[in-house]
This record gives C-alpha cells, sequence and structure tokens, in this order.
C-alpha cells in the first residue's frame, strides 16, 4: 500500500493486537515443538504438558500423568542369627542390603527401632523371606509381618511358619507377600515380630547374604 507523505513507522504485533481464539492449529508450523530445546532426561514432577481436557486447553504437572514404572525399590536384611526363643518384635540387626552389587531404586525405607517407614504415599508389595533353624523336637516359629494404620496398632497382615524339626534339627525357609495401601505415612507402617519361637529355634541372619530379608517395591498410586 502507498503512503501520501513519509511511511508510518513500523509498530511490533502485541497480544492486544489479536482476538482470542482465531489462532487455529491450521496456523502453527509443523516444528513448532521439534525446533524447541530437547529434554534429554524424564521429566520432573514439576515439568508441565499442555493437554486438551474435553476441548480446554490445560497445563499438566509430570507427576500426575501415568505409565511412570516402579519408582522405588529396597531391601533389608536380618544381619545376625537371633538367638533361640526370643520372641517379640524383631528391633536389632536389621540392615539394607549392601553387599554384592545390590541396587536401590528411588528414595528407599527407613528403619527405627525394628519399625519401617515409607517414603512416600503409594501402593507397597512386601515381600518377606524367613530362614528358620529348628534343632528340636519341640521347636516350632511362627513370624509375622505386623502393619498399622494409625501409627499405634499393629495387625498381623503376613504370616510364615516352621513345624517339628527332626532330632538333627533343620533349615526351612519360608515367604510370604502382601499389598499395603499406604495412604499417610506417618501412619501407615509396619514391623518384623516373632512368635511361639521355641527355645530351639530361632530365624538366621547374615552381613552379607540374604537370608531372612524383606524386599519393599512401590507398585503405584494409592
Amino acid at each position: 500500500m502507498a503512503y501520501i507523505g513519509k511511511t508510518p513507522t513500523p509498530a511490533p504485533l502485541t497480544s492486544s493486537d489479536i482476538t482470542n481464539g482465531i489462532v487455529t492449529g491450521e496456523k502453527l508450523n509443523a516444528d513448532v515443538i521439534s525446533s524447541q530445546t530437547e529434554l534429554a532426561t524424564a521429566p520432573a514432577d514439576t515439568d508441565e504438558f499442555l493437554i486438551s481436557d474435553a476441548g480446554v486447553l490445560k497445563r499438566l504437572d509430570a507427576s500426575l500423568v501415568g505409565g511412570g514404572g516402579i519408582t522405588m525399590a529396597d531391601q533389608f536384611r536380618l544381619s545376625a542369627d537371633q538367638s533361640g526363643g526370643t520372641n517379640g518384635i524383631v528391633t536389632s540387626n536389621l540392615e539394607r542390603v549392601d553387599t554384592y552389587g545390590f541396587g536401590q531404586l528411588g528414595t528407599g525405607m527407613t528403619e527405627s527401632s525394628g519399625v519401617f517407614t515409607f517414603p512416600s504415599t503409594g501402593i507397597y508389595l512386601i515381600l518377606f523371606t524367613a530362614r528358620i533353624l529348628v534343632t528340636s523336637s519341640d521347636g516350632a516359629a511362627n513370624i509375622y509381618i505386623e502393619t498399622t494404620t494409625d501409627n499405634s496398632n499393629f495387625n498381623e497382615a503376613l504370616e510364615v511358619s516352621a513345624g517339628m524339626a527332626t532330632s538333627g534339627g533343620a533349615y526351612q525357609s519360608a515367604a510370604g507377600s502382601f499389598i499395603f495401601d499406604v495412604t499417610d505415612t506417618t501412619t501407615h507402617k509396619f514391623h518384623i515380630k516373632t512368635s511361639s519361637m521355641g527355645s530351639g529355634s530361632y530365624i538366621t541372619g547374615h552381613t552379607s547374604t540374604n537370608t531372612t530379608h524383606l524386599t519393599v517395591i512401590r507398585l503405584g498410586d494409592t
């Protein structure tokens, strides 16, 4: 367009010059995403996506996007044999596995005086294996994983047992599992407890081999 007199000074286009809702997908260049800086690692929980929620554009934190896979796995073991005939909560000789290439995933469990606390809320799989030595014919052993949902009252969620032994004694292994819905990390916890342990029976532990041990895996959100 020709002008009479002096050509006007060009003015930059601003957001106020564009009516809301008139820029359609057809107006976007095909490289609107591929031309941006690459994110070469997994998104952080606070990274954001742009989605259409029933036709309304919204932002979404990456922490809310499913399909992230398992983010936490941890193992603890009994590091020394428990004395024969000992009954009650196991409060000592508990250690995180730390030998032969052990790999912890994410923020693991914490343990204090035998009570295990979860790092975050979620659905957790607890796998427990006990190696039990029964040395006399009157030996027996019951071992439990007890959980609490109020940080006070513990109830039996998992039990493994060993029965009578031969006169020469025998080792037995027993395993069990429990899926725990941890909705609050301050109230939902667990411990290991022994019961009905005769003087001729005890659970075994080792500082470099998993004998009596437990595995905790976070399966997903609660």
